[in-house]
């Protein structure tokens, strides 16, 4: 990639509109982002369709319209549902693990409006509409979810990740995808085994990140996409915050960096907003992509930090 850091929509522009509806992808379109996030996992038919989780119940109304499906833990599984039952469902605003509490109390508040399930499919023919309407060239990130668990159930989700990207003319390294994962051993068998040419981005469990092999991630992966705090080092003189050696790191390894995730109703307490967050990353940490739940302010943060120096955070 090149050119000025690209905004990715985190899983659509899910500030505004629930996560991974059609509605959220459009709107995210629409505000500017440079790359629409697909997050992949299966259904008991083989179908792929894009939701965060592999369990419906945070997301949808499953424990409504199918009370009897939930497993021995209590929780509802994509895995063990057919296409035509899943596009029953209507899709809300996250929620806390078995409560009704909201994640984001001040997202969307109607619960009553119909947003459904997406396939994979119906996903990039949207946004192969849209750039051939447009005349634009938004990519699309698709993330394969818990490959292993997938496995367990007789499905290979990463070959069907490539095909269904391959269907759809993502192929070559220059085309406008990116497939990210958390499983390093997936994604190496995504380049050796399966073969892809196609760019892959390591993702990074939030936490402390420490003996990370740069150097190695290189040989198989072109991008970190860990999450914000690894590239700070909050350890510094009291009152300033400085770029962590982590983010060098991976620099110095030829490693892109598409950290994750900027949400202008989650900042964390060192900085005052989001917008003063993303200029730091744009302008000090050096990204080159960030993943954001509102995609219009990471793209009008951008476009005013260019060419000037950020406001530097304090940290309380």
């Amino acid at each position: 990639m090149t050119g000025p850091p690209f905004v990715i929509a985190h899983r659509g522009a899910s500030g505004y509109l629930p996560e991974h509806t059609r509605e959220a992808k459009v709107l995210a379109y629409g505000q500017g982002a440079d790359y629409l996030e697909q997050d992949v996992v299966a259904t008991a038919d083989g179908e792929l369709v894009v939701l965060h989780d592999v369990r419906l119940d945070d997301v949808t109304d499953v424990a409504r319209r199918f009370p009897k499906r939930r497993r021995s833990d209590g929780r509802y599984y994509v895995i063990d549902f057919t296409l035509d039952e899943l596009r029953t469902l209507r899709v809300i605003e996250r929620r806390q693990p078995g409560t009704d509490r909201r994640v984001f109390p001040g997202r969307f508040p109607d619960d009553d409006v119909e947003f459904r399930i997406v396939t994979l499919d119906e996903e990039l023919r949207l946004i192969r509409g849209l750039n051939a309407a447009t005349g634009r060239a938004v990519g699309v990130y698709p993330e394969i979810k818990e490959p292993a668990f997938h496995r367990e159930h007789g499905i290979d989700l990463a070959a069907g990740v490539l095909e269904a990207l391959a269907r759809h003319g993502y192929t070559e390294p220059e085309d406008d995808a990116v497939v990210q994962c958390f499983d390093a051993d997936e994604l190496k068998r995504c380049r050796y085994e399966l073969g892809t040419r196609l760019r892959l981005a390591q993702l990074s469990e939030e936490g402390p990140v420490g003996g990370v092999d740069f150097t190695a991630m290189a040989q198989y992966a072109q991008i970190w996409a860990p999450h914000y705090s690894a590239l700070l080092d909050l350890g510094a003189a009291e009152g300033e915050i400085r770029v962590a050696e982590a983010a060098r790191a991976a620099s110095r390894a030829c490693l892109e960096l598409h950290p994750y995730t900027f949400r202008a109703d989650a900042v964390p307490e060192y900085f005052a907003d989001v917008g003063q967050q993303l200029e730091f990353f744009y302008a000090e940490v050096g990204v080159d992509a960030v993943f954001c739940d509102q995609p219009d302010v990471a793209v009008e943060v951008r476009g005013r930090t260019a060419g000037r120096p950020p406001v530097p955070p304090s940290v309380r």
